[in-house]
């Protein structure tokens, strides 16, 4: 299981990165991420040309298709090391395959956040008033009880409502790497290397569930058809600790 609890969406970098990669900033955040399998018609369109929808084959979100990514930055640091705004969003995003070859990759199709990181590295967020609500009860060191509300409002109607409860088990600690791809510019990219703790508090793959209550609204433009109603949840990851080292290719 540690090893398939993969940096943002849960997708690895297909072969090895680069020597030549520019360092250009990192951050310490929590995440929540949360997979759904939708509309195959409906995730396809969201892709560029040339790619197309490639799901896992196994691990905690077998299946799914479009990713919420929910981040709330701690800290955040340009290439020199300075401080720069942190990050408040609803990420949204699918696992992709170049067609007819190896490649593989997530594509970062739309995102609702703070008005500070508009338009963002991937140029497709839109901003978002963001409302984040966090609890953590602690009866003893086995068990702990986490509530989260995340609320993302757009001035053009788009709206990403999460609220979930579960009871938090044992954390993995792995060190992924994650090739991230824009959907408004494919031959754009950037690398993340990670380090993080995270488990998955529900999976149905896996029958793993934890999660006592969890309620999912997401409407808009980009969204309503992908989320009409008839999308399945697949699973819950959470990320209480995701620190991450972002790179450019080299030329």
């Amino acid at each position: 299981m540690r090893a398939l609890l993969f940096a943002f969406t849960l997708c690895t970098v297909a072969g090895a990165v680069g020597a030549a990669e520019k360092f250009s900033s990192s951050n310490v955040d929590v995440r929540t991420v949360i997979g759904f399998k939708a509309s195959e018609a409906a995730v396809q369109r969201v892709l560029p040309s040339g790619w197309e929808v490639a799901s896992p084959t196994s691990g905690p979100l077998k299946g799914f298709n479009v990713s919420i990514n929910l981040i709330e930055s701690i800290t955040a640091q340009d290439a020199e090391g300075k401080s720069v705004p942190v990050f408040r969003g609803a990420v949204l995003a699918v696992p992709a395959k170049k067609a007819g070859s190896q490649d593989t990759g997530v594509f970062v199709f739309t995102g609702l956040v703070g008005p500070e990181s508009v338009p963002g590295a991937y140029g497709v967020y839109v901003p978002a008033k963001a409302a984040i609500e966090r609890k953590v009860r602690s009866e003893s060191a086995e068990k702990s009880d986490v509530e989260e509300n995340w609320s993302f409002l757009s001035e053009d109607g788009s709206a990403i409502q999460v609220e979930l409860r579960y009871e938090r088990g044992a954390l993995s600690r792995s060190k992924p790497e994650a090739k991230v791809y824009s959907a408004a510019k494919p031959d754009f990219f950037r690398i993340y290397k990670v380090e993080q703790t995270a488990e998955a508090v529900r999976s149905v793959p896996n029958n793993v569930d934890r999660v006592t209550h969890v309620s999912v609204k997401a409407n808009g433009p980009q969204l309503s058809s992908l989320f009409d109603g008839s999308e399945q949840l697949i699973g819950v990851i959470s990320i209480p600790w995701y620190s991450r080292q972002v790179f450019l290719p080299g030329s």
